[in-house]
């Protein structure tokens, strides 16, 4: 079902690394998502109703706020799609980000409305009437969810959208909550308890719990969420196997939504070679990561000393020593500056965040441990700051 649902409204389908067809995917989840939940929504309810059942009128409102998700979520892949302009030279992806942040607000929302009329039904108890009807819907209920849940993950897996993941999981969470319900529904009329508004209750927890979980999700990649560790590795591994190229340092990647991800990265190459064949290098990496991975990387050439013995051997053996201050750190753009009494090593180190070492601390102990085996060697180290766990 759902691969002919792709072939009938996804034109050009295979090509999920372009924007208007990650658009129509993302259009056509949030369409299907409305037309469910809108059916789901109105059955639940008139059942709701008839039965005076408040678990299954809060189920109903809980369907209700997917079919809102579902309209947020239309609208988010539609004006994330627009291409960029003179306001915003970045495009506009991130309002898919800001689509699926919206859907778990309303998550949200629709919890707390169902927490408080849980709460009444437990102070003011009133007889759910059993009908098997009301077990059938319940049942077609769940296998509808189900499919929308399959439906959401494969597409969000598809074309990598955390907002079409996080549909899939709300619509998990959904089967999950209208199973309590027919627990809560089939337990009353056996047992003769007033158990709909505890198991309401339960319903709406469940929803806030699960609200707060998407909405950390949501958040992260709208605050600047790390590189993901797959991408980074990828990236080094690609870069390295260029020839000249002798490592490379200072990855940062900017994620300004889907498909729109900018970067820039320190390449290192030998400084005895020919300039104009070193920026050769240099413009086809950036020209190979645009076509290969639509990925717009900024190369900064560093040139290295490779046949100086004396900085080539102190860039080996500092490179092992500041293992010693910490076993994350590393160092590069080594040189050696020599005077009359005394030399430089003018160099720079990269220190992963969450150190509980300062600055000044980790400056002080490389100097100390440089001195230790060199007295005259003076360190001028610049710190950088890890934004990516490059190897």
């Amino acid at each position: 079902m759902t691969k002919l649902l792709v072939k009938l409204f996804v034109k050009n389908y295979e090509a999920t690394q372009l924007p208007e067809v990650r658009a129509a995917y993302g259009k056509l989840s949030g369409l299907v998502g409305i037309f469910c939940n809108v059916l789901l929504f109105a059955a639940k309810f008139f059942l709701g109703t008839i039965t005076a059942s408040v678990a299954i009128t809060a189920d109903a409102f809980n369907n209700l706020g997917d079919a809102s998700s579902g309209i947020v979520s239309f609208f988010g892949f539609k004006m994330a799609s627009r291409p960029a302009d003179k306001e915003h030279p970045y495009g506009h992806a991130r309002y898919e980000y800001l689509a699926g942040l919206t859907v778990c607000v309303l998550i949200l929302v629709i919890g707390v409305e169902l927490l408080k009329e849980s709460f009444g039904k437990i102070l003011n108890p009133t007889p759910v009437v059993f009908s098997p009807v009301t077990l059938v819907v319940l049942l077609l209920a769940i296998g509808m969810k189900l499919w929308l849940a399959f439906f959401n993950r494969s597409i969000g897996k598809k074309i990598a959208s955390q907002t079409l993941l996080a549909t899939a999981a709300d619509s998990r969470n959904d089967v999950i909550a209208t199973g309590t319900v027919i627990v809560a529904t089939v337990l009353s009329h056996v047992t003769k308890l007033e158990l709909d508004g505890y198991m309401g209750l339960g319903v709406a927890l469940f929803i806030l719990y699960s609200g707060i979980n998407l909405v950390k999700e949501t958040l992260d990649p709208i605050l600047g969420k790390a590189a993901d560790e797959e991408l980074v590795k990828e990236i080094e591994r690609r870069i390295m196997g260029y020839p000249g190229v002798l490592g490379t340092h200072d990855l940062m990647i900017h994620d300004y939504g889907p498909g729109r991800q900018f970067g820039s990265v320190h390449v290192e190459v030998a400084a005895e070679e020919d300039v104009l064949e070193s920026h050769d290098i240099i413009d086809n990496i950036e020209r190979d990561f645009l076509e290969q991975l639509n990925l717009h990387l900024i190369v900064h050439m560093d040139p290295i000393v490779t046949k100086d013995e004396s900085v080539t051997n102190m860039r080996h053996w500092l490179a092992q020593e500041v293992k010693k201050v910490h076993p994350e750190l590393t160092v590069h753009d080594l040189r050696l500056v020599p005077g009359t009494t005394h030399t430089n090593v003018i160099f720079d180190c990269v220190i992963p965040r969450g150190l509980s070492q300062s600055d000044e601390e980790i400056k002080e102990n490389i100097g100390r441990l440089v001195q230790q085996t060199y007295p005259n060697y003076y360190c001028v180290i610049t710190v950088d700051h890890s934004y990516t766990e490059m190897i």
